[in-house]
């Protein structure tokens, strides 16, 4: 739609973020109940991810999570990468590409063995202005 609309212009992550949340919005009494999260690279080159609520309610933030995972997930991201509830906290902290999949590789797996549904394996997508590179991590191998 966007890119008939304007011209063949592909829609900046902003854009498909107000989008989503127009089109949740509309659908407020009778909601999807979906939690979604949408990740890109915004004008800027920095990277963003938008988590929504159901009826499309949404921010701007460095990292999200959403799902039955969530509750387990989220300390781990706000431990390491905003360096929240620690003794010693010292700002944010700066992940290659690498130590960054690493890390939600080991979330994935705590939250994995904690919950069951969980799921028996991730679709990691890494995002970067290069463009995107998509992983299978296996969670559950019995």
């Amino acid at each position: 739609y966007q890119r008939r609309v304007h011209g063949g212009a592909v829609p900046g992550v902003r854009s498909v973020s107000q989008m989503l949340s127009n089109m949740l919005y509309y659908r407020r009494f009778f909601p999807y109940y979906t939690f979604n999260l949408l990740a890109g690279v915004d004008e800027n080159g920095e990277g963003v991810v938008f988590g929504y609520d159901a009826v499309g309610c949404t921010e701007p933030q460095k990292y999200g999570c959403s799902g039955s995972g969530n509750a387990l997930i989220e300390p781990i991201l706000d431990n390491q990468v905003l360096r929240q509830h620690q003794t010693k906290a010292g700002g944010e902290a700066d992940f290659t590409m690498q130590e960054a999949v690493d890390l939600i590789k080991d979330a994935f797996t705590s939250a994995g063995e904690r919950d069951i549904y969980t799921g028996d394996s991730v679709e990691i997508f890494v995002i970067s202005k290069d463009g995107v590179k998509q992983e299978n991590f296996p969670l559950k191998r019995d």
